[in-house]
């Protein structure tokens, strides 16, 4: 198994690199901090929304990032509350980005 970076670790990393960006990213739902997963909202304007997280990617051997979800806040909200009561020590971070602007640029 390849050594891994704590999820602490990696949001710590997540919001500075938004902040020196010029971003504003928050913590939305504090998860474990040494195993837990990381989803990610980011916010564009006009009130779109996206649901990003990471999946493994069996061809590739890695872990990459991939648009869970799209829509309004409330699906968001609804969508992240069903991760969440399947896995409580997921990690979420809200992230406001202008419209074309590509999250993958902010994550790892």
């Amino acid at each position: 198994m390849e050594p891994r970076l704590t999820a602490g670790l990696r949001v710590a990393a997540l919001l500075r690199r938004a902040d020196l960006e010029g971003r504003a990213a928050y913590v939305v739902h504090r998860g474990d901090d040494t195993a837990g997963a990381l989803a990610v909202s980011v916010v564009r304007p006009g009130g779109t929304v996206e649901l990003w997280a990471q999946e493994y990617d069996l061809s590739a051997d890695r872990r990459a990032w991939v648009r869970q979800a799209e829509g309004t806040a409330r699906d968001i909200d609804a969508a992240i509350a069903r991760r969440r009561a399947a896995d409580p020590d997921l990690w979420v971070i809200e992230v406001e980005l202008p419209g074309q602007a590509a999250v993958t640029d902010l994550l790892d």
